[in-house]
């Protein structure tokens, strides 16, 4: 038991059960806040929930309503959590991160830097303030019309399908050091200066295990959701909603295949998600106990 509101005990498995929906609206909370926080906002959830009882908002049809909203939530969260995460084995998370890993070594990634402006005439004329002896990152911040100006044009690491194909042609063709010549793309005309060239690297399995894990939770749950729009009868009365079903649908489907492309083994470099259950190391980081 971690409290008590006016003999309401509020025990570790409440705490982490609001964690759930708690903590994924406040992303930017520190891991040491999590826990002081959940408790404190069950704190004042039960005594607004009492003193609702006893000024009879429980008889009310507004609080049934809820209750029947929030029972299906229940029931949900709960199938999900008995019924679909325990299918999820950490062999089952090996093998995914294996497969991503191997792609991402795979896949060649260069560092380069860039100066875009408007007009050939002017990418002919940085170009031979260049060849005078003109410092790239110094031109890139007086001319360059994006926002890498501001680092020198520096624009990272990046694979060739994550530029237009113009660019990438003409960024991968160079060598180490070398600059390219005035190239076209629908962004206007760039001069390219090669930096770095390596193969890709996934980040450490341990760090990206969480949020491979929630990927595959992810698709379980919507093969589940499949089989089960395919048995179940489902009318939608509205008119005005049947028109934009097929619309919606579509866009669940690409928003489904983004989550799943997210959390695979990320290269070296990126973000991996952050989860938020994943680190339960005790009171003493305050974080929720164990039991």
């Amino acid at each position: 038991m971690v409290a008590t509101v006016n003999g309401h005990d509020i025990r570790v498995s409440e705490i982490r059960m609001a964690m759930d929906d708690i903590v994924g609206q406040l992303p930017d909370l520190p891991k040491n806040l999590r826990y002081p926080f959940v408790v404190e906002f069950l704190v004042e959830r039960h005594l607004m929930a009492q003193q609702a009882v006893k000024e009879g908002i429980a008889d009310t049809d507004e609080y049934k309503r809820r209750l029947a909203l929030y029972q299906a939530k229940a029931l949900r969260d709960t199938y999900f959590s008995l019924k679909i995460s325990p299918t999820i084995a950490e062999a089952d998370i090996k093998a995914a991160y294996d497969q991503e890993a191997a792609k991402v070594a795979q896949t060649e990634r260069i560092r380069a830097r860039h100066i875009l402006v408007a007009s050939e005439k002017e990418a002919q004329d940085i170009a031979a303030q260049l060849k005078a002896g003109g410092k790239f990152e110094d031109l890139a911040k007086k001319y360059s019309l994006d926002g890498s100006k501001d680092f020198g044009g520096d624009l990272g690491y990046f694979t060739a399908p994550e530029m237009v194909p113009e660019f990438s042609k003409a960024a991968f063709a160079l060598k180490q050091g070398e600059v390219s010549a005035p190239v076209k793309t629908d962004f206007g005309w760039h001069i390219i200066k090669l930096e770095d060239r390596k193969m890709g690297a996934a980040q450490p399995y341990d760090q990206v295990k969480g949020a491979i894990r929630n990927v595959l939770m992810r698709k379980k749950a919507q093969e589940i959701m499949a089989g089960l729009r395919q048995s179940a009868k489902i009318e939608i009365l509205d008119e005005d909603l049947k028109k934009f079903a097929a619309e919606a649908a579509k866009q669940r489907k690409l928003l489904e295949e983004k989550a799943n492309a997210g959390g695979a083994a990320p290269a070296d470099g990126a973000a991996p998600a952050d989860d938020a259950g994943s680190d339960t190391s005790g009171k003493g980081d305050l974080q929720v106990p164990q039991q």
